[in-house]
């Protein structure tokens, strides 16, 4: 009687396997559809770019466009003087560095030799891995069988891929600031569809809260950072300005658009501009000037405004930054690389509204202590 009983405690019921089928059937269709989707992102990035560019630039606009309304102002109106305003100023701002920019890309060969020249003796270890690579090209080459011979693929001129390459920005810019403004526009019509959907009075209210609430978190968020982003760019220019760093509004540029990138952005403008300034410099100490106050203003910027403006509930650890970098900038290229970080802080806030999804938003977010957990309930509850 003993093994009976002990043996039907052992052996799962119908019921049990039944239930561990479903969950392994579920996870294999996430798989397959995360699979799916990646899929189709990478081979519909001409599609989707520009979609996901006009939602973001939609949220970033939104808490503008109702600030408007409140004042009087239709939402046709408003946001149609914003997308304006963003063209022009993106134009004005692409047509006013477009000469300085040229003039690098024309200059990099001169700019590479001089910078080699100035740092001839840090180049000797450089030197010999190079020579040994030589060496081992000739010896290969030694080794071919006789009437073999080297394969080159004709690739397409540069004037050509130029041409389709502006073609196809001209395309994404077109959709994404024509789908803003059409979004921007439509006012509450998505929310009262995503009300329509539900059949019960608590349902349609904690659906509406829920969208609302995170709209407002990310629509705060990427203006903020956005906002931040352009001060850092206008006191990274003045001051390069200041130290006589040539094309200083270029690098002030540079600066606003690669801080979207946590850590690797900060660190490709402090290169890039230690490079320019070692060589527009005769001295090597006045040359470290520039990219030791770009460095200042990253730190004071990362450690101490963005999280003051920002919050630290909205910070993301590294390793998921570094991730998501790594991905986008795989599936998009420069453009994914740009948008990684507040698609990922997008995921975030949404998955805190889900009780099923709040795993993943934990796992997203930075290492807090007490205190700053306590403090940042507190703000959150007199914001409430």
């Amino acid at each position: 009687m003993a093994n009976d009983v002990a043996t039907s405690e052992t052996v799962p019921s119908e019921a049990e396997r039944t239930a561990a089928d479903m969950r392994l059937t579920r996870s294999l269709l996430i798989g397959i559809f995360l699979f799916m989707a990646v899929y189709a992102l990478y081979f519909a990035r001409d599609f989707f770019m520009p979609v996901i560019l006009a939602l973001m630039l939609a949220l970033m606009l939104t808490p503008i466009v109702r600030f408007l309304r409140r004042r009087g102002i239709p939402e046709a109106i408003s946001a149609t003087i914003l997308v304006v305003v963003s063209v022009l100023s993106i134009g004005t701002a692409g047509y006013l560095l477009s000469g300085p920019v040229v003039d690098l890309v024309d200059n990099a060969p001169t700019i590479g030799r001089q910078l080699t020249e100035r740092l001839a003796r840090l180049r000797d270890p450089l030197d010999q891995m190079m020579d040994i690579s030589q060496q081992v090209e000739r010896v290969t080459d030694g080794a071919r069988e006789p009437g073999v011979q080297k394969v080159v693929v004709a690739q397409p001129g540069i004037i050509s891929q130029a041409a389709g390459n502006l073609l196809s920005a001209g395309t994404t810019v077109a959709i994404t600031f024509v789908l803003s403004l059409f979004l921007l526009t439509s006012g509450t019509m998505f929310y009262e569809k995503i009300i329509q959907s539900f059949t019960r009075m608590s349902e349609k209210k904690r659906a509406l809260r829920m969208v609302y609430d995170v709209e407002r978190e990310i629509s705060r968020y990427l203006l903020t950072v956005a906002i931040i982003n352009v001060a850092l760019g206008l006191v990274v220019a003045l001051g390069l300005w200041a130290i006589g760093m040539p094309t200083p509004f270029v690098w002030g540029t540079a600066a606003a658009l690669l801080n979207f990138l946590p850590y690797v952005g900060a660190l490709m403008t402090v290169l890039l501009v230690a490079a320019i300034a070692i060589v527009s410099f005769d001295s090597l100490t006045y040359a470290l000037l520039a990219p030791a106050f770009i460095i200042c203003c990253n730190v004071i910027e990362g450690q101490f405004v963005t999280p003051m403006v920002v919050g630290r509930r909205l910070e993301i650890n590294a390793v998921a930054i570094f991730v998501a970098v790594a991905f986008w900038s795989w599936l998009w290229g420069f453009v994914g690389a740009l948008i990684a970080v507040p698609l990922l802080v997008v995921i975030k806030v949404f998955c805190d509204h889900f009780d099923s999804l709040r795993h993943v938003g934990n796992f997203l977010s930075a290492q807090h202590t007490a205190e700053e957990e306590e403090e940042e309930g507190t703000v959150a509850n007199k914001a409430a």
